[in-house]
């Protein structure tokens, strides 16, 4: 489990800001599924997505991300991460390949979060931002993820990352603006 407690490049809670932020979304919270669903909550709430907010800079770095307060959905799983990892609880990241459309190719990855439990195990987590058509919850054991897997080339991928995939960060050091990234998802191929 130690690498899903540790701070990295890019889950960077050994940094104040992140830390003392991790410090409070604790206080006063009695058990340990509180204090996930409490930085659950801000992430989800308080962050704004880059692209429902049309919003830049592009961040990935969990401490850039709660600085700027925004970030696409893998700079918000970095950021969650960080702040449960902060607060002692076994963190990773997951991803799901989506339909960029309704559907069909193009397709994207979309990031999400894992929190291990200690009552319920890894439970999967979403903090991407709710909107219309989008009510992603922390209702633990039930997964309410933002989004359906909906065809055969969409996919949930079975791994828990202690760290981001480098396309995701490839792809957000490369693009400077929200709408750059939008243009540019980064994605992987199906083995199977």
């Amino acid at each position: 489990m130690q690498r899903y407690l540790s701070a990295s490049t890019y889950i960077d809670f050994d940094t104040p800001d992140v830390r003392a932020a991790a410090c409070r979304l604790a206080e006063g919270r009695a058990s340990e599924a509180d204090v996930a669903r409490a930085c659950f909550e801000f992430v989800r709430d308080e962050i704004r997505h880059s692209v429902d907010f049309k919003l830049n800079p592009v961040t990935c770095k969990a401490s850039d991300v709660l600085r700027h307060g925004t970030g696409y959905c893998y700079a918000k799983s970095h950021l969650l991460a960080a702040l449960l990892r902060a607060n002692g609880i076994p963190a990773g990241l997951c991803y799901q390949r989506l339909s960029v459309g309704t559907e069909g190719a193009p397709y994207c990855l979309h990031g999400l979060n894992a929190v291990y439990l200690k009552d319920f195990g890894w439970y999967r987590i979403d903090a991407r931002g709710n909107k219309p058509g989008i009510d992603a919850r922390f209702d633990p054991p039930r997964e309410r993820l933002a989004f359906p897997v909906r065809e055969r080339e969409e996919r949930m991928l079975p791994e828990i990352w202690a760290e981001p995939l480098p396309v995701v960060v490839e792809t957000l050091a490369r693009y400077g603006t929200w709408d750059q990234v939008l243009a540019n998802l980064p994605d992987v191929e199906l083995l199977d």
